[in-house]
């Protein structure tokens, strides 16, 4: 069962992303997306993880980056009522069920149901490396060539410290989020039967004692 969810999950990410390179006639522009670097990074590990065993932080932090490209999605960028709203023409194509719902749901699920596997809580403090490290580059990116990939970091519209405030607010977010993840797989470690050994067989501590 780990092993079909794992390959699943791979599987839509790349369809997602085939699908979008589709959709865009083959523009490799899109790769400046938070979404379709995510979704890059959960094929790698997940597709990796069929085969070898892949730590489970490393799991983890796969799982978080699809989760926020989802969550961010739905929450923000898809939501007519929020601020940071646009509309979107492709909103109902493939690529975006696959890449902002399918994908991360079965990532999600995957980690949850699937493999249930113990890590610190402060792994959700070092996995904000790569959000925080794609923040520093869309800044950077958005000086040279005055466009941003998302509004919420758009100097243009939001100016320095609006986004200064965005990026401070779902710096933590992303940051409850890792603890979200952690903690419901505690959790259901101890309500679902049959808890997967660590990959490898070497125990590691669980980071809730529970």
């Amino acid at each position: 069962m780990t092993v079909v969810f794992r390959a699943l999950t791979a599987l839509c990410a790349v369809a997602g992303i085939v699908a979008l390179q589709l959709w865009n006639h083959g523009d490799w522009g899109s790769f400046v997306y938070f979404t379709v670097q995510s979704s890059v990074v959960i094929a790698v590990v997940s597709a990796w993880a069929v085969f070898r065993p892949v730590a489970a932080p490393v799991r983890g932090a796969a799982t978080l980056y699809s989760c926020i490209t989802g969550t961010v999605y739905h929450a923000l960028l898809a939501n007519p009522s929020s601020p940071f709203y646009q509309a979107d023409s492709g909103a109902h194509a493939l690529h975006n069920l696959l890449l902002h719902t399918v994908t991360p749901i079965l990532a999600a699920v995957t980690w949850l149901l699937i493999e249930r596997e113990r890590v610190r809580w402060w792994f959700a403090a070092l996995w904000l490396a790569y959000p925080l490290a794609y923040l520093i580059f869309a800044l950077i990116r958005g000086a040279f060539v005055h466009e941003y990939p998302y509004p919420f970091i758009d100097v243009n519209k939001q100016h320095p410290g609006g986004v200064a405030a965005n990026s401070v607010g779902f710096t933590i977010a992303f940051f409850l989020l890792g603890l979200l993840l952690i903690g419901l797989g505690a959790l259901l470690r101890r309500v679902l039967p049959g808890a997967p050994a660590p990959e490898g067989g070497a125990p590691v501590e669980d980071p809730a004692r529970v």
